[in-house]
């Protein structure tokens, strides 16, 4: 993207994000899915004919627990290399919505490719895209919104509200913290961490022909455009692209909306930008050292800012199979 007042093209200076390796690779904590009948107590305590060792002769016709069945495994077809690759440009059609894009509760975990992987439209379904480790040099982490045996769905980047399904493969994941919700109406943005708000501030957000829009995206990467007009900081580039590319100035089209500092606090607090969202530059500067790449952002026109949100569940492996490397 081009600098005025959305976010440029994203640049190999942001692969010097010093916490991505120290801060997002932190263990997750997994739910084990026990199966089993739990026993009548009612049953237990009827008398009954002893059996061989004085245990209770079963009844006859009586039910006996069954081993769990694991799930049946979701065939993976076969992607073509001729299918397009996921890049800073809007992303490939064909791909489902996002099933819950204004949901309050935290994405806490976020995929990241080692290799090329395919992006499916469903468990199953059909190849539409390739996601790959790295956009314009930046390290990819994107949220995960569902599971399904061994299949993950996630925030697509480059896109509004849709998400796309990765079969087991070359991927791995780490823990997302944070979450970020900006309130259109009020013109505030929330940071929360572990589902606690830790600081608010005022911002400015787009306009009636070139709104923010709604539904959640995440931080893609970040980037320093030459512009003073961005307070000398850098610039979070997020997933989400403007709803109306038309509507923006010629030099903007094929913009990424941004979460950057604005070099005037005055113009803070309105909907006076190009889709973007303008922040003060301390509170931008904050956000810099704190942020991890795949961070949720939440875009609502009214949000109540509770002082707590309600955390993710653990995540469900339950069902996921390893693929060989």
């Amino acid at each position: 993207m081009t600098v005025a007042r959305c976010t440029p093209p994203l640049s190999g200076r942001a692969r010097a994000h010093r916490r991505v390796a120290a801060g997002t690779l932190a263990g997750l904590l997994v739910a084990a899915l026990l199966a089993g009948d739990v026993p009548d107590p009612r049953r237990t305590a009827d008398a009954s004919p002893s059996g061989a060792g004085g245990d209770p002769a079963p009844r006859p016709g009586a039910a006996t627990a069954s081993p769990p069945v694991p799930p049946t495994p979701i065939p993976v077809p076969r992607p073509p290399d001729t299918l397009p690759v996921i890049d800073y440009r809007p992303a490939p059609g064909g791909f489902p919505r996002d099933p819950d894009p204004m949901s309050t509760v935290r994405l806490g975990e976020g995929l990241r490719p080692v290799r090329r992987v395919a992006v499916y439209d469903a468990p199953g379904g059909h190849p539409r895209a390739y996601l790959t480790p790295t956009i314009s040099g930046v390290e990819v982490t994107v949220p995960v919104v569902d599971r399904r045996s061994g299949w993950v769905a996630v925030l697509l980047p480059s896109a509004n509200r849709t998400i796309g399904w990765v079969p087991p493969g070359p991927w791995t994941t780490v823990v997302l913290r944070d979450l970020v919700v900006v309130d259109r109406v009020a013109r505030r943005l929330h940071w929360y961490r572990d589902d606690r708000r830790v600081a608010s501030w005022p911002v400015s957000v787009g306009t009636r022909s070139t709104p923010t829009p709604l539904g959640r995206t995440f931080v893609l990467g970040r980037s320093a455009p030459p512009s003073r007009v961005y307070a000398d900081t850098e610039v979070f580039a997020l997933g989400a692209v403007p709803e109306d590319p038309d509507a923006l100035p010629t030099g903007l089209r094929g913009a990424h909306i941004g979460l950057h500092a604005w070099y005037r606090d005055a113009d803070l607090g309105r909907s006076n930008s190009n889709g973007c969202i303008r922040i003060t530059r301390s509170a931008q500067r904050r956000l810099l050292a704190e942020l991890e790449p795949g961070t949720e952002l939440l875009v609502l026109d009214r949000f109540t800012a509770p002082q707590r949100l309600p955390g993710p569940p653990a995540p469900d492996r339950s069902s996921d199979r390893p693929e060989p490397r």
